[in-house]
């Protein structure tokens, strides 16, 4: 059925909050500098610039976002064309949200009249998203895009430039599902960033679909909703680790540091929950006021603990000398807790706590159905544990060792209270993962309150915590398991953190199967094109099945072979630490291999292999076996020192 035709648009000017401006120099010199950009990229003016051949045009009633989108009739030989021409050199991916009710239908990509690409569209009615990566343009190169129609009618919106990754990690292997799943995962997670000094609108959601008005977007990638014109805390501090591994550090430390900014004095420590794309405006949907806005205790804890993250994948001395993400880790850490401790006494610790109201007062849980009456919840003591840790990593980089001990003893405290009182004596389903605000325990199936609990590692090693990885499993896969992809996306971290390594990696292989599966929310698209999905596959590769962990702070890097059981060896190439990059390839369980791809710089490799082994070398060379027991696992291990341009060579042997 044909769409119907043009119709006026109002827009209603309102007051909207803002964050205090980012200080002189965290925004991307870019920013400043004339971009590429798509004049009317969803339509809504019309399609200035376009060509529309006949059976083509501007319509309204099926768009994607805002009131309008480009329409393209059934039958061959329709097009609509854009022409831009690109003010300077770069690489660029370029994406549009498509939905055709039949086959054939183009996307094409030229420059200078030659196909860059040409993307043929199955049969979807509902919007999808499409790319075209790694265009390379010079000064003055003509960009061309066009659409075609197929077999019936293709509709057309809201359009995007990224630009390209600055880093680009490969993965190969023994088996091409991994490599074919970390190719899909990071295209699809780079086509989410934004292209900084981009115009676009604020303030956009399912019920101000043309937003409040237009802002210069910062450094930024989507992080939440794609009909939302902002990035969520709880999603960003997840994809975090993905969006470094592509070289999105500009942007990882813009949008924590706006999240920095928004918690202040008058929220009560709490920042804000989602962020318009300029890094400054509070998003309308979430913000009413000082006292109204969505909050959630893990994501404060979260926001330290991804900033002290990042600061070991970087090295960056910025995590630690700016004031104003300093002043948010000691106040999230401090005065935050004072003020939300009041509802369950837990004797000589402190745990922070929700109202037990709903989300617009301060909920205790990221799982939003169960955090009404809630005070305390697993997922919030659990990430308090880790923004401890976090704060004792960033407080030794700023060279306090004092304030580095206070903080991991707070953080041994906090966990011999979870462990010998909070979470009572039950295992499994009689486990406590709650408590109200009338200080009742709640036991039984949590979901995010009960997966962030093995996830943030607060539950010691032993039965109960294997027990507890078996009762998640179980309801997981049972009919209480989530039906939003969001929170599957974390039961991979939880596996791999528990060296459950075959099962966490069914659960990649099973979320990446349902990544054409129609999305919960009907906006959104499928699952592939809810970011937190490809943005973790990609972390989940690098951190989970290789095991690396840095430490770009101290050129010391850890790895440690996940692989699962028939996936003989697996290797990541290129993946940034600090201002390097390494290469690592693991053999099954008993071999692995670290190249340096630094040109100075020498780096300490602890390579760790699970179990105790008779015999370990380096580069062939027998070495004294040692042996260490970390969470409930004993490695043998040797630290070699990988020299910059150099590979070495750790095998163990029984």
């Amino acid at each position: 059925m044909k769409p119907s035709r043009l119709m006026l648009l109002t827009a209603v000017a309102v007051i909207v909050p803002m964050a205090p401006a980012l200080s002189a120099g965290a925004a991307a010199d870019d920013a400043t500098r004339p971009q590429l950009a798509i004049e009317d990229p969803g339509f809504e003016n019309g399609g200035t610039g376009w060509t529309f051949g006949p059976g083509t045009g501007v319509g309204t009633g099926n768009s994607h976002g805002g009131a309008r989108f480009l329409y393209l009739d059934a039958g061959a030989g329709k097009s609509a064309e854009l022409t831009v021409v690109a003010p300077r050199k770069g690489s660029y991916d370029l994406s549009a949200w498509i939905g055709s009710a039949g086959t054939g239908g183009t996307y094409t990509v030229r420059r200078n009249g030659e196909t860059v690409e040409t993307i043929t569209l199955p049969e979807r009615r509902s919007y999808a998203r499409y790319t075209v990566s790694g265009v390379e343009l010079k000064g003055g190169d003509r960009l061309e895009i066009a659409f075609g129609s197929g077999s019936a009618w293709v509709n057309v919106d809201d359009l995007m430039i990224s630009p390209a990754a600055p880093a680009d990690p490969k993965v190969t292997s023994s088996d091409p599902e991994v490599v074919e799943m970390f190719a899909w995962a990071k295209k699809k997670a780079n086509s989410w960033v934004q292209l900084p000094g981009t115009v676009g609108p604020i303030n956009v959601d399912e019920y101000q679909t043309g937003g409040t008005g237009t802002a210069q977007y910062g450094p930024s990638y989507w992080a939440g909703y794609a009909n939302r014109s902002a990035y969520y805390s709880r999603d960003m501090t997840h994809q975090l680790a993905g969006a470094h591994i592509l070289g999105l550090d500009t942007e990882n430390r813009t949008m924590l540091r706006s999240y920095a900014s928004s918690a202040t004095a008058e929220h009560k420590y709490f920042p804000v929950w989602a962020l318009n794309f300029d890094a400054k405006t509070y998003l309308s949907i979430d913000y009413k006021s000082p006292d109204n806005f969505v909050r959630e205790v893990p994501a404060v804890f979260e926001l330290v603990e991804k900033a002290g993250q990042a600061y070991l994948w970087t090295g960056d001395r910025r995590y630690v000398d700016d004031p104003v993400l300093w002043d948010f880790y000691r106040h999230a850490t401090e005065e935050f807790i004072d003020l939300h401790n009041s509802a369950k006494p837990n004797g000589d610790v402190e745990v922070a706590e929700g109202t037990g109201n709903g989300i617009f007062a301060g909920a205790a849980s990221y799982n939003e159905q169960d955090g009404d009456g809630l005070a305390e919840a697993g997922d919030g003591i659990a990430a308090q544990y880790q923004a401890y840790l976090a704060l004792a990593t960033l407080a030794r980089g700023k060279g306090d060792t004092a304030l580095a001990r206070t903080y991991d003893k707070r953080a041994a405290d906090l966990k011999a209270y979870y462990n010998d009182e909070w979470s009572g004596t039950g295992s499994g389903a009689d486990m406590v993962r709650a408590y109200t605000t009338s200080n009742t325990p709640v036991t039984g199936w949590g979901k995010e309150n009960s997966v962030f609990v093995p996830m943030k590692q607060i539950l010691d090693p032993g039965p109960r915590n294997d027990a507890y990885l078996d009762y998640i499993q179980e309801q997981e896969l049972g009919p209480e398991g989530s039906p939003n992809i969001e929170s599957t996306t974390y039961l991979p971290d939880m596996f791999f953190k528990n060296n459950r390594n075959d099962t966490a990696w069914t659960w990649m292989k099973k979320i990446y199967e349902q990544r054409e599966l129609q999305h919960i929310n009907s906006s959104q698209g499928p699952n592939g094109d809810y970011p937190e999905v490809s943005f973790t596959l990609v972390g989940q590769t690098v951190e989970g099945l290789m095991g690396i962990a840095p430490d770009a702070v101290n050129h010391r890097v850890t790895t440690q072979s996940r692989l699962p059981a028939g996936m003989k060896w697996l290797q990541t190439a290129d993946v940034p630490i600090g201002k390097n990059t390494i290469t690592v390839r693991h053999d099954g369980a008993t071999k692995s291999t670290l190249t340096n791809n630094a040109r100075k710089d020498a780096y300490s490799w602890e390579a760790r292999f699970p179990g105790v082994h008779k015999k370990i070398t380096v580069d062939g060379v027998p070495q004294h076996v040692r042996t260490k027991t970390v969470g409930g696992v004993t490695y043998t291990y040797a630290t070699p020192t990988v020299r910059a341009g150099k590979t070495a060579v750790v095998q163990v042997t029984d």
